[in-house]
Formats: structure tokens, sequence, C-alpha cells
């Protein structure tokens, strides 16, 4: 029996892939679940940044062991060659802060993802762009890569890009709370009196949205491999 833990940031991110699933809440962690024969697939979001993911991932495991763990979502390409919308694995998580790194299972990608204790901004972009092998940044994967480590299990991050190295966006940092949380309603009314933003935040949608769409059939092709 294999039972794959699913993280992500947010719901939107999952939307696509756990449509028809079981759905629940519990102790502010939304989760998903899918059984299939002897396969259980649990997904689940708690908000954005490391703190949120461990969240997720500790309510997945509250219910048994995992056999695998997947980080999937959105994140920033810093290479050009990584294209807006489009959905990538990754060869392995590189945490910003410690400089370490995690392999991915298998041939799993190309280009490394960074893990970011902060929404990268251009400037951001342009220092962990610098990395050697870095090509995508998020701000979750590098807990879960870490815990797959520790439990000795085949770790995979599948993200899709939202936007690119020289995108110029709001600061969504003053828009998170400490516990993952993104305060919406006031982002709305920030973006609302700053039409400047509109063309970026438009295209940063319509980005998410196509990336998101393309999570099912990239899981699913990891999932036929032996290793997860």
């Amino acid at each position: 029996m294999t039972r794959v833990a699913i993280i992500a940031a947010l719901p939107a991110e999952l939307r696509p892939l756990v449509r028809g699933w079981e759905h629940e809440s519990r102790r502010g962690v939304k989760l998903w679940r899918r059984r299939q024969g002897e396969s259980v697939w649990l997904a689940a979001c708690a908000g954005i940044g490391a703190e949120a993911a461990r969240r997720a991932l500790a309510e997945v495991e509250a219910e048994g062991w995992v056999s695998a763990i997947y980080s999937v979502g959105w994140a920033g390409s810093l290479q050009p060659w990584l294209g807006a919308g489009r959905v990538y694995g990754v060869a392995g998580v590189i945490d910003a802060r410690s400089g370490e790194r995690f392999a991915a299972a298998g041939d799993s990608g190309a280009c490394w993802l960074v893990t970011s204790a902060r929404v990268a901004d251009q400037a951001d972009k342009r220092r962990l762009a610098a990395i050697p092998g870095a090509g995508l940044v998020d701000m979750e994967a590098a807990p879960l890569a870490r815990r797959a480590a520790e439990l000795g299990v085949p770790f995979h991050g599948i993200k899709g890009v939202s936007d690119g190295p020289a995108d110029l966006l709001p600061d969504f940092n003053v828009f998170i709370a400490a516990d993952g949380r993104f305060a919406s309603l006031r982002f709305g009314l920030f973006a609302a009196l700053r039409p400047w933003h509109w063309g970026a935040l438009l295209r940063l949608g319509i980005n998410g949205r196509r990336a998101a769409r393309g999570f099912p059939a990239a899981l699913g092709r990891t999932w036929e491999e032996p290793d997860a």
C-alpha cells in the first residue's frame, strides 16, 4: 500500500488536481483524499511559507505513515528559459537560509528549486539565480524535502511558473500573516487603488491558473515511476 502526501500552499494550486476527492478541514489545514486500490493520496494546504508547509504535512502524517512526499504549487522563475504558465519537475531543493540541498527522487527535472523565506522580488531573483543550478523559487519545498530525507521516503517537486525573473509585482510579503494566511481582502483593496499593477497581476493570475491545470498530468507521470 502507498500513502502519498501532496503539500501545497493554497487551495487554488490544488483545485484542478483534487476535483472530486473527499474533503475536510481541521486545525487550520485543508485536506483532500483519494483512495484507489491499495493507494491513498492525501493533499493538504495550510498557507504560505515553510511553517505552514510543515503544519500541512504534520496533519497528513497524523493519519499514518507516508511513502512519498510531493511539494506542488506555484513558483517564480529565476531563468528566462523557464517559461511562465508551464509546469516543471525539479532536480531538488536548495534551502536559501542554510544552503542545504535535497535531491529529488529519480530523474525528476533539470533545474533546482530554491526555497526562500520571503516572496522574491526582482533583486531577490537576481541574487538567487546566481546559485549554481537554481531555476525556480518558492517558499515551502525545503522543509518538505528535509522531512522526506528524515523519513527515508522519495521527495518530488512539481512547480508551475507564475511569474518570470523580470516581472515587477507588488510586495506580497506585507499581506502574509505569521501563520501563512494571505490577507486577500486587504490585498484586493490595495490592488484596486493601484491600476499600474493591474497588468502584471492579470498575467500572474492567468499564468497561475494555466500552471495549476498542468499539475494533474505532471503528478500522474511521477506516480507511474517505481520509486514514487
